[in-house]
């Protein structure tokens, strides 16, 4: 079964930290550009960061950048977020995606992330007091 599954959501105090795992089945990662978006309630689903698959270039959205940090790891097939600095803000459930080689340049598959062809289901990641 292809699929992405989420992981390492959870509730935090801000100014803490969580790591999101994102492991793959039925494919193998290594050939995808890989991407973490998110959606808070009441808002449209925003891509924070993504990474290439053929240089691993990444790309971070500003709201971000300096706290979040992607990489991939292909001999696990996994794609992580580790996330410092939490604020109320980035409140929101997060979801990994992947898509075909095709452009390099991670922005692309930030920016327009119709070119993104498999996505995982979610995972709820909550910062509060």
């Amino acid at each position: 079964q292809v699929q992405l599954v989420e992981s390492g959501g959870g509730l935090v105090q801000p100014g803490g930290s969580l790591r999101l795992s994102c492991a793959a089945s039925g494919f193998t990662l290594d050939v995808y550009n890989l991407g973490w978006f998110r959606q808070a309630p009441g808002k449209e689903r925003e891509g924070i960061s993504c990474i290439s698959s053929t240089d691993g270039s990444t790309y971070y959205a500003d709201s971000v950048k300096g706290r979040f940090t992607i990489s991939r790891d292909n001999a696990k097939n996994t794609v992580y977020l580790q996330m410092n600095s939490l604020k109320p803000e980035d409140t929101a459930v997060y979801y990994c995606a992947a898509a075909p080689l095709g452009y390099s340049d991670p922005y692309y598959y930030c920016t327009y992330r119709d070119a993104m062809t498999k996505w995982g289901e979610g995972t709820l990641v909550t910062v509060s007091k």
